[in-house]
């Protein structure tokens, strides 16, 4: 009889003690991204950076009236530079009002203030527009394009080349959607009041009003940009961003079959990366160290930057953090000196190296100390 309790006892325990090892165990699967009716997307996000979906990202393909994004990023880049002002007066010429495809209704000869451009480009999508400002700003729409082509190359997008405005179909013009989502990230990053265009729903120019063809506006609250393009040779596209559960995501669908299709499918995209991830901030991760010949011994380092991490959803606690530091620290040392790194690592895999850098000033020491701290060298 005793025997029997002893060995009931001794599995009860051991089922116990298993239980725990088994509950405490993280668990890190995530589904692959659900099938994408485009010939080329990626889901991004904006603040890591970190690409959580994609196929064929890097394809070059024609952009079509997506080249309006960087059209306008060239705009508030200018507008920033003092270099023109959205209260601009732009005289419309005959190239810009005979532009053809989708139109903001502006006539030839006509002074139209910039920003009224401006916004019939953003949110009718309207290529006479975009001509117009761009002669406007460059003197002609041939050397706007070069500015087009080195903002491009200063934001990363090696795969992308522009030949004109406002994305009317030319040969030797072509994007990625990878460089459409860095584009997208870099203007909601330098221009977030002009960024709030593109949330806009409507539109009214000469008492004609139009509105903006992104249909997730309409129906996703979280969803506040970007753009629409549509040519025979690009098919349908979209560049979307959303902003939920505190995080911020950048979703491109390139050559979709219709425009029902590229808004399904970029609601599919962002679902995903809403579901199975979250991005952390990593600024408020500080550690205390030692410093000698200083009047404190200990001294807060922490990170140099905004920086951010994106991991599957709630495994951000078990990530382990490695400090790094470049030797003993002596002071003097002031607020803001780079001490070493911080290493990331998540699952066995290193994610990030960042910059470690001291929070607070770290003054000498009195003679005796600074002596007494030498010796404490000497023998560490």
């Amino acid at each position: 009889m005793k025997s029997n309790i002893f060995t009931f006892l001794k599995s009860f325990f051991l089922i116990l003690i298993f239980s725990n090892v088994i509950a405490e165990e993280p668990r890190f699967y995530i589904p692959d991204s659900p099938p994408i009716a485009a010939k080329s997307y990626v889901l991004m996000d904006h603040n890591s950076g970190k690409i959580l979906a994609g196929e064929n990202e890097n394809e070059r393909r024609s952009p079509a009236s997506l080249t309006k994004i960087m059209t306008s990023y060239v705009i508030f880049k200018r507008i920033k530079e003092d270099f023109i002002s959205l209260d601009d007066e732009v005289k419309i010429s005959e190239k810009a009002w005979k532009t053809g495809g989708s139109r903001s209704f502006i006539e030839v000869g006509k002074m139209i203030k910039l920003e009224d451009l401006l916004m019939g480009m953003i949110i009718q999508s309207g290529n006479d527009a975009s001509v117009a400002l761009a002669e406007h700003v460059a003197g002609s729409e041939g050397t706007f394009v070069l500015f087009m082509n080195d903002y491009a190359q200063e934001i990363g997008m090696t795969d992308s080349r522009f030949e004109n405005s406002s994305g009317l179909p030319h040969k030797d013009q072509y994007t990625t959607a990878k460089d459409m989502a860095l584009l997208s990230s870099a203007i909601i990053k330098e221009f977030p009041d002009f960024y709030e265009w593109y949330g806009q729903k409507e539109f009214t120019y000469n008492n004609i009003k139009q509105i903006n063809r992104n249909k997730l506006l309409f129906t996703d609250s979280t969803v506040d940009g970007l753009k629409t393009g549509w040519t025979e040779k690009a098919g349908y596209c979209l560049v979307t961003s959303a902003n939920r559960v505190d995080m911020r995501l950048i979703s491109v669908v390139l050559g979709s079959a219709s425009p029902a299709i590229r808004t399904a499918e970029t609601e599919k995209l962002l679902d995903y990366g809403f579901r199975f991830f979250e991005t952390q901030s990593v600024n408020d991760i500080s550690h205390q160290v030692p410093v000698y010949k200083s009047k404190i011994g200990n001294i807060k380092v922490g990170m140099a930057d905004s920086s951010y991490l994106t991991l599957p959803r709630n495994q951000f606690k078990y990530t382990t953090q490695t400090i790094n530091l470049e030797g003993d620290l002596i002071a003097p040392i002031n607020k803001g000196d780079q001490v070493g790194t911080l290493s990331i690592s998540f699952n066995d895999e290193d994610i990030a190296t960042l910059p470690l850098i001291a929070l607070e000033d770290a003054n000498e020491a009195g003679f005796v100390s600074k002596m007494i701290d030498t010796v404490k060298l000497m023998f560490r």
